[in-house]
C-alpha cells in the first residue's frame, strides 16, 4: 500500500510538472505569434519624439493567440501589486506576473480616474512583460541629447502647465538626458509642482 501511495504522488508530482512546463511552452508559443505580426503603435510622445504600443496595439491579437492555445488571463490589483496570471485551460498550468502599483494625480480628475490611469499603465507594462514586446524607441532617443536639448527640456519642465503635463515634461527630461543634468530637473520638477499646487 506504502508503495502504491508513493507511485501515485510521484505520478501526481509528474502531472504537475508537466503542467508547469505546459503553460510556458504555451507562452512562448504564444510569444512568437505575437512577434510575427505587423504590430503598429498608436502611441505618441510629441515632446520626447517618440511612439509607443498603447493596449489596443496589441490586446486584441494577444487575446485571439491566446484563445487558440487554450490560454487564458486574469488581471487584478491589490493597493501594492499589479497581478497578471496566465492559465493554460488545458494543461491546469498557471504562471503569474507581478508589478509594484503605481500612483497618479492628474489635474482635474476624480480620485477614481487616477485609480483608473494607474491601473490601465499596470495593464499594459504587465502585457509588454509577460510577451517581452520589446520598446526601445524611448531609450533610442535619449541617446543623441546634448547640453542645448537639456536646457530646452528643463524650460519645459519649468513652464509646464498642469500635473499631468508636468509629469509627462519630467519623465521625458529624466529618459532623454545624462545624470550630470538630474538634479537640475529635479529642482525644476520640485519648484514647478510647487507653484501648480498653490494654484489650484
Amino acid at each position: 500500500m506504502r508503495d502504491d501511495n508513493g507511485q501515485q504522488q510521484q505520478e501526481q508530482e509528474a502531472q504537475q510538472q508537466m503542467a508547469y512546463l505546459g503553460v510556458y511552452r504555451k507562452l512562448m508559443e504564444a510569444r512568437q505569434q505575437l512577434a510575427a505580426l505587423p504590430l503598429k503603435k498608436s502611441g505618441v510622445n510629441s515632446f520626447a519624439k517618440y511612439q509607443y504600443f498603447e493596449l489596443g496595439d496589441f490586446l486584441p491579437s494577444i487575446q485571439q493567440i491566446f484563445y487558440e492555445l487554450g490560454l487564458c488571463s486574469a488581471i487584478s490589483f491589490t493597493a501594492d501589486t499589479a497581478t497578471l496570471t496566465i492559465i493554460d485551460t488545458e494543461g491546469g498550468g498557471e504562471l503569474v506576473i507581478t508589478s509594484p502599483m503605481g500612483s497618479a494625480a492628474l489635474k482635474g480628475c476624480h480620485e477614481v480616474q487616477n485609480i483608473g490611469a494607474v491601473q490601465t499603465y499596470q495593464r499594459r507594462y504587465l502585457w509588454v512583460t509577460a510577451m517581452e514586446i520589446v520598446e526601445h524607441d524611448a531609450l533610442d532617443a535619449s541617446a543623441a541629447v546634448g547640453t542645448d536639448d537639456a536646457v530646452n527640456l528643463i524650460k519645459a519642465v519649468r513652464s509646464s502647465a498642469n500635473m499631468e503635463l508636468l509629469k509627462s515634461n519630467y519623465d521625458a527630461a529624466i529618459a532623454m538626458c545624462g545624470k550630470q543634468h538630474h538634479p537640475r530637473i529635479i529642482e525644476a520638477k520640485d519648484a514647478r509642482k510647487l507653484q501648480l499646487t498653490k494654484g489650484e
